[in-house]
């Protein structure tokens, strides 16, 4: 495998991704406009601060490095502010990662693995989920993200291009050895907000509805482990320059996890008690979210190592236990 170009290199999936890219040997060059990655995530030492809608600096890019390969990662992902900003979300997702593959695939790139999002499902009928699924998103992220689904299926046939899109379910935990994970601002995902309420960083956690269609009334979803997130990327790439036609995978486990289970889990885990409070529902929230993953099992061989919730969780409290300001430093007086 050649350099790689990994966009969104800074944040939480990109990060953990160059890091098992480097472990394999390969080079990664790394472009972030670190809006919302951190620069001390990134594992790579060729690092490019910009935006992806910056046209003479990908081409830089590609030609000073002969990139040939891109993993794209950058976007913006608060469902909740696309719904109170939409117009924001097609900009910085959709405009501007059309005008980013344009350049790229002007610039010589010829295989594409796009970070894509089980959002583009909306509410579905049926679960387990498959690729097949009808497609209706319900917020501008989702939207925005499977417009650039459609845009890579035409450039791909347009131009010669081999990609793979990953539809990712509930990404989860972090690096076995606690130098990563999750650090948002703000934060929307469950398992780093019970693990603050845990470290006393929030005094309560709120559960929005308990009365869901499952067996304890919260929601269930499909939480798969950040590092079988990263390798599904990298299988996806070497499948492409081996010649596997282009496609989209479901990126889950196969299984999910309520709510309430995920928090007593929790407890068991770091032996502390969270103290949660009911909300009313969220509008658009589905009662279960679970992958159909037999299509990007059989394509890529890809199996989840590490999404068991036993080390999903383990690995998040030794991250946020060790890191409980993220990757901000303390001030030195």
């Amino acid at each position: 495998m050649k350099t790689v170009l990994v966009t969104g290199g800074a944040g939480y999936i990109g990060s953990h991704t160059v890091q098992e890219l480097i472990k394999e040997g390969v080079s990664v060059v790394v472009l972030d406009n670190l809006t919302t990655g951190h620069r001390d995530a990134i594992r790579s030492k060729y690092f490019y601060e910009g935006d992806i809608a910056d046209t003479a600096l990908v081409e830089h890019i590609i030609k000073e490095h002969k990139i040939q390969s891109l993993i794209h990662f950058a976007a913006k992902s608060l469902v909740s502010e696309s719904l109170a900003k939409p117009e924001l979300y097609f900009y910085e997702n959709t405009v501007k990662s059309f005008v980013f593959l344009k350049a790229a695939i002007k610039g010589g790139i010829k295989e594409v693995v796009f970070s894509s999002t089980a959002a583009v499902y909306g509410n579905p009928k049926c679960i387990p989920i498959t690729e097949e699924s009808m497609l209706a998103p319900i917020n501008p992220y989702g939207a925005s993200k499977r417009m650039i689904e459609e845009y890579l299926e035409w450039m791909g046939k347009a131009h010669g291009i081999g990609w793979v899109a990953l539809r990712y379910f509930n990404a989860a935990g972090a690096s076995l050895e606690a130098s990563m994970g999750e650090d948002h601002d703000p934060e929307s995902h469950l398992i780093p907000l019970v693990l603050k309420t845990s470290l006393g960083l929030q005094e309560k956690l709120s559960i929005f509805g308990t009365d869901y269609a499952t067996p304890d009334g919260t929601c269930i979803r499909d939480y798969v482990h950040v590092i079988d997130l990263a390798n599904a990327h990298i299988l996806a790439l070497h499948a492409i320059e081996q010649g596997l036609p282009s496609n989209i995978f479901n990126v889950g486990t196969g299984k999910g996890a309520s709510v309430m289970k995920i928090i007593n889990e929790s407890e068991r885990i770091t032996g502390r008690t969270i103290t949660i409070e009911s909300k009313e529902r969220r509008v658009g929230d589905p009662n279960i979210l679970v992958a159909d993953n037999t299509a990007i099992k059989a394509a890529l061989g890809w199996e989840p190592r590490y999404s068991d919730l036993e080390t999903i969780l383990s690995s998040a409290w030794r991250w946020h236990s060790s890191h409980p300001n993220g990757y901000r430093r303390l001030p030195h007086f």
